[in-house]
């Protein structure tokens, strides 16, 4: 059984990079997709049974820190900041914890890193599993 997740990053080349990442791994797969936290709201109710969101903070519309203030009270997934601002012990990193954010995995060259699988890969592979076999 495949772990269904939602990919929120307003960076469209961002969201590719992860789909392709998450196709490389058997036990997940891409649910849905979204440009914005307001899109992923609207989604949450279409994938009842959504195991993980990989969340991004810097947004157009509504950030994913907004994103977390609600989507707590919509889903029981777990939540995953990949953000280039959640460097370990920063403070987006830890107001999105303070939020209700599960994991935070840094992206490692900025907005749009395309090296997220070389540089991050096995941390957010390790993250992720962490967080759903929870």
């Amino acid at each position: 059984m495949a772990y269904k997740v939602m990919i929120v990053d307003d960076a469209a080349m961002m969201r590719l990079y992860i789909s392709s990442f998450l196709n490389s791994l058997d036990d997940f797969k891409v649910a849905a997709q979204a440009a914005n936290g307001r899109e992923a709201l609207d989604k949450l109710a279409e994938i009842p049974d959504l195991d993980l969101i990989l969340l991004d903070i810097e947004m157009p519309v509504m950030d994913g820190l907004e994103f977390l203030r609600h989507a707590k009270l919509k889903t029981r997934a777990k939540i995953c900041m990949l953000s280039s601002v959640t460097v370990q012990g920063s403070p987006h990193a830890a107001k999105a914890r303070e939020l209700g954010a599960d994991g935070v995995v840094a992206k490692p060259s900025g907005t749009v890193s395309h090296d997220l699988e070389e540089k991050t890969g096995d941390e957010l592979r390790d993250t992720m599993r962490r967080l759903v076999a929870a």
